[in-house]
């Protein structure tokens, strides 16, 4: 299975850059994923700072002459710059999975995939075989208006060959300054020749919202993250399929989140508030006890009450879990799939002036009825399976937190693993989307394909 398909220039990962703002993602990926939920704070400010105590400073002391060793004496002359970055970063990592230090590059990346826009030509690329492919031109971009196609092949950009670069690399090297240009060699299957396009990049605005008629009847909506452009997104898209359907013939709506890794946790909060007029949100809690922050829903459900089924898989964490969370507490929605990942942690973004930033775990966070769900995950009221093609058996399951060396644990909590992340690209055969579509026309499966949670085997204690 070739890497995860790329809104080209973008990753999933990101931060609201202002005061005690808050994110939460399923991490830094371009092919992969981990989670995260972040606020960005003052460096080294405010009345909690502690004192260090006098044998904090010896080891501090200590690690300076370590580095000044290594810095005369190792074989060859090291990148002292580099060498305190790794140090900086092996701090962070050592304390959990979502503790990092990004350098100045990272970080402008995370506020561009936050902000939902970047300067870009506007094509979805994979990776095959070393080779960087078209997943499909995004409309009214650079690259549909050059005639990019899908399947299309890019072998070089500026005139550099693309085999051996990474998806990143090869991403990197395409996303640039607006109104600057790029030229790409590709290799096209009708084409017996190579085709050379200049194409000039413009702002390109992600998506992260789509949407279409189900069944006649039904309205779908899929997140595929919580970016700026989220909420709005989604409104739209309820008032676009009202119109389509007509508001006294909708059954109902299907929010699906499989795979969605997260995002700001502002849009997370909104996006729960547009089907629920009161009532906890999510809360978050902090070392200290007052830290603690509640977000609560506002009167007006976009849906007007309408029956809900939130789709879930291994693939979704933070944010997505945020939103299935407080439906699911609210009894708000009916939650579909297979156990999410299980990522309820908050990370601050804190940034160090043109060096970059920390990403530091601060807080966890706890659904309306108070539960964490930290290596756990959300458990779907109904459980719903995928046939699993043969060759990908086995490599559909996601660790989920539980999995993560050097997770946050739980006092006094089993926890549980990730499951299956497998979405079949093919709807017809997309059980759990069937499944949804069934439910809502009232049609009753049998356990073949969804089994609720009543009926499941006995599950550990929660």
């Amino acid at each position: 299975m070739g890497e995860e398909p790329e809104q080209y220039g973008t990753w999933r990962e990101g931060s609201r850059l202002m005061r005690k703002t808050s994110l939460i993602m399923l991490g830094a990926f371009l092919g992969a994923g981990t989670s995260m939920v972040a606020t960005q704070t003052d460096f080294l400010s405010g009345p909690r700072a502690v004192a260090a105590s006098a044998e904090t400073y010896r080891q501090l002391s200590l690690f300076g002459d370590v580095f000044e060793k290594v810095r005369t004496d190792y074989v060859e002359k090291p990148d002292e710059s580099k060498m305190i970055e790794a140090a900086v970063n092996g701090m962070l990592t050592s304390l959990d999975p979502h503790s990092s230090y990004m350098d100045a590059k990272a970080f402008r990346d995370m506020q561009t995939t936050t902000r939902g826009e970047f300067g870009g030509l506007g094509i979805e690329v994979t990776m095959e075989d070393g080779l960087i492919k078209v997943v499909t031109p995004i409309d009214d971009t650079p690259a549909a208006k050059a005639g990019l196609l899908a399947n299309d092949v890019i072998t070089q950009i500026d005139d550099d060959q693309v085999q051996g670069l990474t998806l990143n690399q090869a991403v990197d090297k395409m996303r640039g300054p607006v109104n600057s240009s790029v030229k790409l060699k590709i290799s096209r299957k009708e084409s017996k020749d190579p085709i050379d396009v200049t194409l000039t990049r413009d702002v390109i605005k992600i998506k992260p919202v789509r949407s279409k008629v189900e069944g006649g009847d039904v309205a779908y909506i899929r997140l595929t993250q919580f970016n700026e452009q989220t909420f709005d997104g989604m409104r739209a898209a309820i008032d676009k399929l009202t119109g389509e359907i007509g508001a006294d013939k909708i059954k109902g709506y299907i929010v699906d989140l499989r795979n969605n890794p997260g995002g700001l946790l502002d849009q997370a909060v909104m996006v729960s508030d547009a089907f629920l007029d009161r009532g906890e949100i999510v809360s978050t809690r902090g070392r200290n006890p007052d830290e603690t922050q509640r977000f609560s829903a506002k009167a007006g459900d976009l849906t007007k009450g309408k029956p809900i089924v939130v789709l879930v898989n291994g693939g979704s964490a933070s944010a997505s879990e945020i939103v299935a969370g407080a439906l699911q507490d609210h009894k708000r929605a009916t939650i579909m799939g297979t156990r999410s990942f299980g990522k309820g942690s908050v990370q601050s973004i804190i940034p160090l002036g043109g060096s970059g930033a920390l990403r530091l775990t601060t807080a966890r966070y706890y659904t309306p009825s108070g539960r964490s769900i930290q290596a756990k995950g959300i458990e779907p009221d109904v459980e719903v399976t995928q046939d699993v093609p043969d060759e990908l058996k086995g490599k559909d399951e996601t660790k989920g937190e539980a999995g993560l060396k050097g997770h946050l644990k739980q006092k006094d909590t089993d926890e549980r693993g990730g499951s299956s992340a497998y979405v079949p690209p093919d709807p017809a055969k997309d059980k759990q989307l069937i499944s949804a579509v069934d439910f809502l026309h009232g049609i009753q499966k049998g356990a073949a394909n969804g089994t609720p949670a009543a009926q499941q085997k006995p599950s550990l204690p929660n």
